[in-house]
């Protein structure tokens, strides 16, 4: 008996999303009607990665990486010297000595530490700038094409989760080009 119940609901179920019921709701789930406005989808990452401009900030940012990494490398240098020292010395040393020691390397410990967050700090904020001096560059290409294409509006890829577009509605490519070339002529 319950079983003929639980087979009745199915096919009442099936009827009504087959039937008039499922009418309604097959119009529901329809998307509406394209208004007068297209969509257009840019990867601002992928602009960021293969344009002259962002590739000029990658660069400057790995330089200024470098050279802080030189000030930690020898920074740390002097830390295994004091260690070294300690480890050497340290039995010979009377038990103030030796504490005085222990004391300026676990400073110089604290220290090191304080200049790798300040150091990667420095980096993000520098990151931040360069990428922010990027975006707004684009932003105004992004704007034009979008106009000359008659793009109602334009996403981008990454933060709007897009999981798929047809390749007349990817900017990126285009905004790629006239971005580079701009920075070509203003470099000029």
């Amino acid at each position: 008996m319950m079983r003929r119940s639980a087979v009745w609901w199915t096919a009442a179920g099936l009827a009504l999303v087959t039937g008039a019921g499922g009418a309604g709701w097959a119009q529901a789930q329809a998307p509406a009607p394209a208004s007068s406005g297209r969509v257009a989808i840019v990867d601002v990452q992928r602009i960021l990665a293969r344009s002259v401009a962002g590739a000029a900030a990658r660069e400057q940012l790995e330089k200024d990486k470098a050279a802080m990494q030189r000030q930690l490398d020898g920074q740390k240098t002097e830390l295994e010297k004091m260690r070294d020292e300690l480890e050497k010395k340290g039995q010979l040393l009377s038990a103030d000595a030796r504490r005085e020691k222990q004391d300026a390397m676990e400073r110089k410990v604290r220290d090191v530490r304080r200049l790798v967050d300040d150091f990667q700090a420095q980096l993000q904020k520098k990151e931040g700038a360069l990428l922010q001096r990027v975006l707004q560059d684009v932003a105004g290409l992004i704007q034009r094409l979008g106009k000359d294409r008659g793009f109602a509006i334009v996403i981008e890829r990454q933060r709007a989760g897009v999981l798929y577009n047809s390749n007349d509605a990817d900017l990126t490519d285009e905004v790629l080009k006239a971005y580079d070339d701009q920075t070509k002529k203003a470099t000029k």
